[in-house]
């Protein structure tokens, strides 16, 4: 049979509230009775239930984690995969567990994201972007829960969100391309009504404007990040009566589908049509030719959402999102290893 708190309490000769009390460091018990209680508490095995532990501190220690899209990207990309990483760990350093929120049985028989959070008592939530923005995400973020976005604008009471600098970082690609004496430069943008595609063709065609040169239509196509769609677009762009002399992709696998594609139709990269992706995932390092690439730094935005989420959590005044610059890698596929700063 379990012990339950009233057992610990009559070894100790004090209240079951004088335990809990022990328990969760509350001031007002002594710290002779506060040790012999914690001894029983050892030397027997016992183990707070944690609802009551919960109700008891008003924080159950849980950051619910949610894929925000119907569609997402979940664990399969390398990029979120090590973005998340880097969240757990400094969440679990602050002294959080994580609870992921599955939305493969979503209804409304088994309740909204808000209810279920409620349910489960989380303390905050991370909330990764993803195709198709789930209505229930707006419910949530509109609601007194704490929550941070990773590449996701939210707007809510009591959230907030970190990104790169997405603008930047497509502007960054056409001025280093520009620079190395290219001049027709296409585009792979990935879901074209997400935040993070439309940031990123902002900047790639702000600089395409700064620079004078010329926008077709038939050198823009959209994918979905993933390499079957930068294989699809990449030839829809082959097509074109004049192919460009240069291919930014929004995302590397879709840059090594865009690879493949231009292998197939018998050209070579850099020689013929040069290319250059965005997140600096391992693989790129080992593709053929290595892949030039925009690195975001994931560490720090899965540190910072971290770090963000824990103030909210602890009453900061309101936070302004944060935006992270990148860095341009330059490898054999832009051909010239030329870096010239503008």
């Amino acid at each position: 049979m379990s012990l339950k708190i009233k057992d610990i309490a009559k070894m100790a000769g004090v209240s079951p509230a004088t335990v809990s009390k022990a328990i969760n460091n509350y001031h007002g018990v002594n710290e002779a009775t506060k040790k012999k209680i914690l001894d029983i508490i050892k030397q027997t095995g016992y183990q707070p239930n944690f609802s009551a532990k919960s109700l008891a501190t008003k924080k159950s220690n849980l950051i619910g984690l949610i894929y925000a899209g119907k569609v997402n990207v979940e664990f399969t990309h390398p990029f979120f995969t090590e973005v998340v990483t880097a969240f757990k760990k400094n969440i679990g350093q602050l002294g959080f567990d994580i609870l992921m929120f599955s939305n493969e049985n979503f209804s409304q028989d088994n309740g909204s994201y808000l209810a279920r959070c409620k349910h489960f008592h989380v303390d905050g939530c991370i909330i990764i972007t993803g195709e198709e923005i789930e209505d229930s995400i707006y419910e949530l973020v509109h609601s007194e829960i704490p929550c941070i976005g990773i590449d996701l604008v939210l707007d809510g009471p009591n959230s907030s969100y970190v990104m790169t600098d997405n603008v930047s970082l497509g502007s960054k690609v056409v001025q280093h391309l520009y620079l190395n004496s290219v001049k027709n430069i296409g585009f792979i943008g990935g879901q074209q009504d997400s935040v993070v595609t439309k940031l990123r063709a902002q900047g790639y065609l702000q600089a395409m404007n700064q620079f004078g040169l010329e926008v077709r239509d038939e050198w823009i196509e959209y994918g979905d990040y993933y390499e079957a769609s930068g294989y699809t677009a990449m030839k829809k762009i082959l097509e074109a009566p004049v192919q460009p002399e240069a291919v930014f992709a929004a995302s590397d696998m879709m840059a090594f589908g865009a690879l493949m594609a231009i292998k197939e139709a018998g050209l070579k990269v850099p020689e013929d049509i040069r290319l250059v992706g965005c997140d600096d995932i391992d693989a790129c390092r080992y593709s053929a030719p290595p892949l030039s690439t925009v690195k975001q730094d994931k560490e720090r935005l899965g540190k910072l959402a971290a770090y963000m989420l824990n103030d909210l959590i602890n009453g900061k005044a309101e936070l302004q999102p944060v935006f992270i610059d990148s860095e341009l890698i330059v490898r054999e596929s832009c051909g010239s290893l030329i870096k010239k700063k503008v």
